[in-house]
Formats: structure tokens, C-alpha cells, sequence
């Protein structure tokens, strides 16, 4: 196959898996458990990083990060929105930072095991985004927005707060959704190479 014709099908993948992330999230956005809608967009970052490269992974994340960002903004997200008044600037770089390195992290993870194991590159990669999604955000909360969460935990336990109120549920729904959806992820991969090799 051409250059040409592979930088096409690469760029028509990539815009496809754009325009899913942006849906999904806009859409998840409504779907709360506790204060901070779900991430579901993070799969079809996976399969961007799966198909496309750790650059791709990155840059799904990214364009994940800046939706997150504009329901933060336009208070789509109350939780996210609460963050946003504290401190706009840290909030956005928050938000675009998580979802950036949740696809590199996952590309980096199937580059380095799809040669041995395309399945379990696949599972894994999809394990660690939402765990670098969730993690980095709670690290940006604890460190930057810890006046914001001690209200929030309204005098519980801060920790206690964060995996049990917070995240837990939320990671718990993001990690089961791709660790189910790993399989479905594999056969797209499958196909859409058996289609660029032909």
C-alpha cells in the first residue's frame, strides 16, 4: 500500500475515533456517580493508540482532555465546573493532561506486547488508561484542589473520601467497560488491518 493511501486511512481512522470520543463523552457527561461524570471515551482512545501509534494514543487523550474541559466550563460537569471557579488554568491542565497521558501510557503498553500477545497488549493497555486517567486526577486534586476536596468530604476522612466518593465507583464502571470491551477492541484492530493490507 501506498504512503499516500495509508496516511489516508490513517487519517480518516483517526477523525472517526475523534468525532466517537467527542460524542461519548458529551453524552456520558449526563451519567454521574458522584460528583464526576464517567469516562467512557477512553476506549476508543485505546483502540486510536492500538491502531495508530503512541502519538495517536496522545493525541485522542488530548482532544478527550479538551471536551472534559469545555463541560467544566459550560458546567455540562458540576464537579468539574466547581474545579474550573477554583482555578481555571490548573483545571484544563488537569483535564487535557489525565486523558493525554492515559493514551500514550496505553499506546506505549501495546506497542511493547502486541508483538508477543495482541490480546493481552489490548487488555492491559485498557486497564491502564482509566488507572492513569483516575490516578493523575486524584494526585492533581490532592495537590492542587485539596481546600475544594476537604469541603467536598465535609470532614470524613480525606482519602477514605476520594476512593469511596469520588472515584471509586466512577474507575470501577470506566475499568469494567474496558476490560469487557477488550475483545470487541481486538477484532476492530483485525479489521481494520485485514482492510489496509488489501
Amino acid at each position: 500500500m501506498s504512503n499516500v493511501k495509508k496516511n489516508t486511512y490513517r487519517l480518516t481512522g483517526l477523525a472517526i475515533l475523534t468525532a466517537i470520543i467527542i460524542v461519548l463523552q458529551i453524552f456520558t457527561t449526563f451519567v454521574k456517580f458522584g460528583p464526576f461524570s464517567i469516562t467512557l471515551a477512553l476506549i476508543p482512545m485505546v483502540v486510536g493508540a492500538a491502531m495508530y501509534g503512541v502519538g495517536a494514543g496522545a493525541y485522542l487523550g488530548a482532544v478527550l482532555g479538551v471536551i472534559v474541559t469545555i463541560m467544566c466550563i459550560t458546567g455540562g460537569d458540576v464537579g468539574g465546573a466547581m474545579v474550573w471557579a477554583a482555578n481555571p488554568v490548573l483545571c484544563a491542565i488537569m483535564c487535557v493532561l489525565k486523558t493525554a497521558m492515559a493514551g500514550l501510557v496505553a499506546g506505549l503498553i501495546y506497542k511493547a506486547l502486541s508483538g508477543k500477545n495482541k490480546f493481552v497488549a489490548v487488555l492491559l493497555a485498557a486497564i491502564a488508561s482509566p488507572i492513569v486517567n483516575t490516578g493523575i486526577f486524584i494526585i492533581g486534586m490532592l495537590v492542587f484542589f485539596k481546600d475544594l476536596l476537604a469541603a467536598w468530604a465535609g470532614g470524613s476522612d480525606l482519602l477514605t473520601y476520594i476512593i469511596v466518593g469520588l472515584t471509586g465507583v466512577n474507575f470501577l464502571v470506566e475499568l469494567g467497560v474496558n476490560v469487557i470491551l477488550t475483545p470487541v477492541v481486538v477484532k476492530i484492530i483485525d479489521a481494520v488491518k485485514k482492510t489496509n493490507r488489501a
